[in-house]
Formats: C-alpha cells, structure tokens, sequence
C-alpha cells in the first residue's frame, strides 16, 4: 500500500490572460515529508500555493489537499497551517498577545500559545513587543501562528526571505522539528542551496512547469559527480583530458583545471594515469554537484 499523501495535484493549471503562471502541474507530496517548493522568483510558486489553499480556481486540472478536492477547501483548510506574503501582526502588541488575537480569531486554544512560542524558540521573548523583534523572530512568530490549528500540514511561501544567515539556520532547525513530529511542511523556496539542507522531497518549477517531482536524493544520484584535477604545470591540462577520454570518462578544461566526469573511486586511478605520463598533480578533488548545479544542468541556465 503507497503512503498516505498529503498533497497531490493533476494537469494543474492557472492562465492570466494569455499567460500560463502554472502549466500543467503534476507532483505528489508524501505525508510526513518536508517538501522544497522550488524555482526561480516567477515561476509560478505562489500561484500554485493559492490555488492549494482555495485562495484562487484553477484553469483546468485537480487537486488534492489531505485528501480532499481543493474545490472545497472549508474541508481541509481547517487542518492546515500557512503563511504567505509575510507574516502580518500588531507592532506594540507583544509576541504572545499577537497569538492570543489570532487565537480568538480563529477559535483555536489560547491555552497553547506558551508551547508554541517555546517551540519556535520565542519562550523567553513572548512578553516582548513585536516591534523590538529581528526579522528571524518575526518570522518564527510567523510559523507560530501558522501552527496555532495544530495543522497536519504546514504551508510555507518563502519563510527565509530576507533573513541572515544565522535566521536561516533557526528557522532550518524549526522545519525538521516540525516535520521530526509528524507534520508535512511544503516550503517554497528560490535558495536551492537551503532547501538541499532540510527537504526529503522536491518539487521543481520552471517558467510554470513541474522539470523535477520526487526524492531530493534520487535527484542528486542522478546527477554524475566530477573530480577536479589541478597539475603544477599548465602545459599538462590537454594531456590530462586525453588521459580521462583514454579511460572513458568525459573531461574539459574549465580556468585551470580538469574538470573529469567521475566517482570519486576513479580519482587514484586517475591520479596514477598521470603520474605514469609524467604530470605532477598540485591538487584532486572529488565534487558532488549541489541542487543548484543541477538545477541550472536541467534548465540550461
């Protein structure tokens, strides 16, 4: 039996005029998953996120949402959590009197908001107003509010914007938290390099279309890692790439280096080819190419 999904949506498509923001859209979230939402600013991210969330109809297609239609959102939008645009709250009020008023609002427990506040890291920052807060802690307050329905899935649209690095990490170490207790997080994203870090499942999107739907992993082994070969002599780098070609692996010259395409097994073999022939080796690192070498391999970037 397949797992649960928590999402799934079918030639899914959103026309502006003449212009598809999402076409033809296929892709499966497991339950349970953190999955990255990813592609460039533009391509069609936050449309697909309103249509999820009953915020606008599709042109054509389906779409599941905890195993409802998002043609009646009133059916599932109660256990699901988001945050789009930013979060919006009160300046003067505090942290925890912003939750108490979303609270109200929604008809959820006022008695979790100390929990919540603990678990993204606010605890000892709830009585402090909203103003006073970095931009790291207002968006953790953010995924606070977002979690007030104690959603089964969480739906983030950029929840890194703008931060440093260090809110980054902070806000990194929240998603796996969440996701560690049993809530799927659909994050969307355009730094590749971040959701690399968190996501078990990607999505990819370009210019509208779905280039990528599956394991973050199955993308990465697809992709062929490369060793970076430096010799001590420039004279030696058109003898290096005929040593590769000799051996069937691809190679090119990129700056001052051999860039040969290659486990990283191959590299003592490599290395000693050359030592045979005479080439002194400075330097030879195997690379595994990150999300957004492959990204920019599958979109010709």
């Amino acid at each position: 039996m397949s797992s649960p999904l928590a999402l799934d949506v079918a030639d899914l498509s959103k026309k502006y005029g003449d212009r598809m923001a999402l076409s033809h859209a296929n892709f499966e979230v497991p339950m349970g998953s953190i999955c990255g939402f990813v592609g460039p600013n533009g391509s069609g991210k936050t449309t697909t996120i309103r249509m999820l969330l009953g915020l606008i109809k599709p042109t054509t297609g389906s779409g599941h949402v905890l195993g409802e239609s998002i043609t009646e959102p009133e059916k599932y939008l109660p256990n699901v959590g988001a945050m789009i645009e930013g979060p919006a709250f009160y300046p003067a009020l505090t942290g925890a009197q912003n939750l108490a008023v979303l609270a109200k609002l929604g008809g959820f427990d006022t008695n979790k908001i100390q929990e919540l506040l603990e678990l993204v890291d606010l605890g000892d920052r709830g009585n402090s107003k909203y103003k006073t807060y970095s931009l790291g802690m207002k968006q953790r307050l953010g995924i606070a509010a977002s979690l007030l329905p104690n959603p089964k899935l969480l739906v983030l649209d950029e929840p890194t914007n703008g931060l440093d690095p260090a809110g980054i990490q902070e806000v990194r170490n929240l998603l796996r938290k969440l996701a560690d207790a049993g809530t799927t997080v659909f994050v969307s994203s355009h730094l590749l390099s971040e959701i690399e870090m968190i996501s078990d499942h990607l999505v990819m999107l370009r210019l509208g279309k779905v280039i990528f739907s599956g394991k973050t992993s199955e993308l990465l082994a697809k992709q062929l890692p490369v060793i970076v070969a430096k010799p001590s002599n420039r004279d030696d780098l058109e003898k290096l790439v005929k040593i590769a070609k000799a051996n069937g692996h691809d190679a090119k010259i990129i700056d001052q280096d051999v860039h040969v395409t290659g486990a990283a097994d191959y590299s003592a073999q490599f290395n000693k080819s050359a030592f045979d022939a005479g080439i002194i080796l400075e330097s030879l690192t195997p690379i595994r190419p990150s999300l957004e070498d492959t990204f920019f391999e599958m979109t010709g970037d």
